[in-house]
Order: C-alpha cells, then sequence, then structure tokens
C-alpha cells in the first residue's frame, strides 16, 4: 500500500508538470488553459491527500506500538 501511494504522488506530480506546460499565462480562464488549470489543482489535490494519509499511517503505527 505505501508503494502505491508513492506511486500516485509521481504519476501526480507528473500530471502537474504536463499541465504546465499547456498554461497561457496571459489568459488562464480560457480554452486549454483552463483545463490545464484545473488538471493542475487536482493533481495538488491528490498530492497532499496521499501525504495526509501517509501521516495518519505513522500516527496509527505509531500508536498502535504502545
Amino acid at each position: 500500500m505505501k508503494y502505491f501511494i508513492y506511486l500516485l504522488i509521481i504519476i501526480a506530480t507528473g500530471l502537474i508538470i504536463y499541465n504546465i506546460t499547456y498554461l497561457d499565462f496571459d489568459n488562464l480562464l480560457i480554452g486549454d488553459s483552463k483545463t490545464a488549470l484545473i488538471g493542475v489543482f487536482s493533481s495538488a489535490c491528490v498530492i497532499l491527500l496521499m501525504a495526509i494519509l501517509l501521516v495518519s499511517r505513522n500516527i496509527q503505527k505509531k500508536k498502535r506500538g504502545n
């Protein structure tokens, strides 16, 4: 499970980099740039949620260890 979480983080990071290449910083909310912006935010959410999951699993391990 731990490796799957890291794999999702790597994939999400790759998608952020890919979507940044489609951003037009002059018109962020028009056309392909809007879709790329949504992709960047959704990938960032995935990274944040996976980080929270990793921290909560570490806390759970420490709690059961006592």
